[in-house]
């Protein structure tokens, strides 16, 4: 998955918010995790303002939930 499109769909999640929507969100992250490094999941969480939606923090680990 590529960086701007992952940006898309948490944006859509994010839009959402809900319990569902953060878990979603968290399979998301964790792709990108895998993908990308925790530096790309961490931009994502402060660009999209992540914390305040859904509770995550940069230096946050999505291992093991793709």
């Amino acid at each position: 998955m590529t960086l701007e499109k992952a940006y898309e769909l948490l944006k859509v999640q994010a839009d959402f918010g809900g319990f569902y929507n953060r878990n979603s969100a968290r399979l998301i992250l964790a792709e990108v995790q895998r993908e990308h490094g925790q530096e790309a999941v961490d931009r994502l969480i402060r660009d999209l303002d992540l914390g305040s939606v859904f509770g995550f923090e940069s230096g946050t680990r999505f291992e093991g939930l793709v």
